[in-house]
């Protein structure tokens, strides 16, 4: 089982997603780090932002590299401290938004190091949005820029707060410092990008190519559904391949091939969604794996791939529904 940095709640909607009778998942357990995910309870006021005091950075200087960090010196300060060590020049982080990032935190008074996605190889994906993620990262990564390094001394009112985090061994007077290097954000009004693909069989669905944010049109033909799997490119990106054991972060529109009524929207919503390929219909979980990051893909699951005679109750879908989806990969986690 892949160990995971944190815990990421399945959103309402991918109820209609979710695998049947499979619990492979490992969504419920304990994460086995600590991570910048969100205390109990957060309710905090909005913290005064600093440049410092913050420790130096003594090795793994470059954006992407991991970092060593020196033991803070002297008192903390009790207001946020923040810094971009290096500017990028990518897009600008709002509230709200989801952020990939690689990061490292350790503790002020000891440079006990707690946690770092650098070991794993891989970025934490998570939404700077209140009750998901502690408040020093949701405040002091708004306004920075994709690309950038941003190093934070975060005082437990904004951090694990007076319960600290026991786990990870955080007391509730501890003061945390974290570098964050940030790979990429999205918001609800991100899309595939790359090369549209042509859509030449005339029996499958045609999936829109609009990449402004907007669900894509699906126009499902007058003709039988297809007894197998479909899952082709409508735009093809050119980021790393998904495998059978990632999470994905998508924007997705479903249809039902009977009629071609809406049941699931990402766009609905107004809130992108991320999930791992084992927690979902095999259909899904078959279909994006091998597909490229940044990649808008059609899929059509047959019912014994999707939902068969057990379909969700108050998802719309009738039982052996053939299900339609247009999926636009975002990130892979």
């Amino acid at each position: 089982m892949r160990r995971r940095s944190l815990l990421i709640a399945v959103p309402a909607g991918l109820a209609t997603l979710a695998a049947c009778g499979d619990d492979k998942s490992d969504s419920g357990k304990a994460s086995e780090t600590a991570s910048p995910s969100a205390p109990e309870e957060s309710a905090a006021p909005s913290p005064k932002i600093v440049e410092g005091p913050l420790p130096a950075i003594t090795a793994g200087t470059k954006f992407g590299e991991k970092p060593t960090v020196a033991k803070g010196s002297g008192e903390p300060s009790k207001d946020l401290a923040v810094k971009t060590v290096i500017a990028g020049g990518g897009r600008t982080i709002a509230e709200n938004d989801f952020v990939v990032a690689n990061y490292l935190g350790q503790v002020w008074s000891t440079a006990k190091v707690f946690d770092n996605s650098y070991d794993r190889k891989q970025p934490l994906a998570i939404q700077l949005a209140q009750g998901t993620i502690i408040d020093g990262w949701r405040y002091g990564l708004v306004g920075k820029k994709t690309g950038s390094r941003v190093q934070m001394a975060i005082p437990p009112t904004w951090g694990y707060g007076d319960q600290g985090n026991a786990q990870a061994g955080i007391k509730g007077t501890d003061t945390l410092v974290f570098v964050v290097d940030v790979e990429d954000t999205f918001n609800a009004k991100s899309s595939a990008k790359g090369t549209d693909v042509a859509q030449d069989d005339i029996d499958l669905p045609k999936v829109g190519t609009n990449t402004d944010g907007k669900a894509p049109s699906i126009e499902v033909p007058d003709a039988a559904a297809p007894k197998k799997l479909v899952a082709n490119y409508v735009i093809e990106g050119d980021g790393a391949k998904v495998g059978a054991e990632d999470s994905v972060l998508v924007q997705y529109k479903g249809v039902l091939w009977d009629g071609g009524k809406e049941f699931d929207s990402t766009y609905g919503r107004g809130q992108l969604t991320s999930f791992s390929l084992q927690q979902v219909v095999k259909g899904w979980a078959q279909g994006l794996t091998g597909k490229k990051v940044g990649s808008r893909v059609l899929i059509v699951i047959p019912p014994e791939l999707g939902y068969g005679d057990n379909p969700p109750q108050g998802s719309g879908i009738q039982k052996d529904s053939t299900l339609v989806f247009s999926v636009d990969i975002l990130a892979k986690l």
